[in-house]
């Protein structure tokens, strides 16, 4: 069975380098990354900075058509390894999408402490990328009021992106980060 792995956390805390190397290293004949982020560049008019709390609508619109696009591609045979800001709030349309086409859905949450987020935030340097440390802890409290996050987080503040990797591989293996 494909599977969905959304690999979630604040902004900085890792969870592109992680996800592109889960796709990577993973076993399986095919295998993706999908950027969540992406599609909000798609948008050429009304666009709310998705952090913002009016951004809730856009941002729910967004991650349900992200979730149907990682879903075709899981169901056509692909491990997707989905990396992006989907708090809790979000995991309805996922959860939705993988029931529907009986897709694996995993979910990681990689959450560095709460300072070593926001310092990782303000040294992003890609484009379109998020830096401001304050926003950043907004979203890491967001992440961590959260009963659901505990059994799907991983305390990265200190290792490095190949232990990380490690300690994903493993929770992955043992279904800790299983949905549904």
């Amino acid at each position: 069975m494909s599977r969905i792995v959304i690999v979630s956390g604040p902004p900085g805390a890792g969870k592109s380098t992680v996800a592109r190397r889960l796709a990577q290293r993973i076993a399986a004949p095919h295998a993706m990354h999908l950027r969540a982020d992406d599609i909000f560049t798609y948008v050429m008019k009304g666009f709310v900075p998705p952090w913002m709390p009016e951004a809730h609508g856009q941002n729910l619109t967004l991650m349900s058509a992200t979730a149907v696009q990682a879903a075709t591609c899981a169901a056509a045979g692909y491990e997707v390894f989905v990396d992006g800001v989907v708090g809790p709030w979000f995991l309805d349309p996922w959860r939705r999408e993988a029931a529907a086409r009986g897709l694996g859905l995993d979910y990681v949450v990689l959450m560095p402490g709460e300072d070593e987020t926001a310092t990782r935030a303000a040294g992003r340097q890609g484009r379109g990328d998020m830096t401001d440390p304050e926003v950043a802890r907004r979203v890491w409290r967001a992440f961590g009021n959260q009963p659901l996050v505990e059994r799907h987080r991983i305390d990265s503040t200190l290792l490095d992106v190949g232990q990380t990797l490690d300690a994903v591989l493993a929770g992955l293996a043992e279904g800790r980060f299983r949905l549904s």
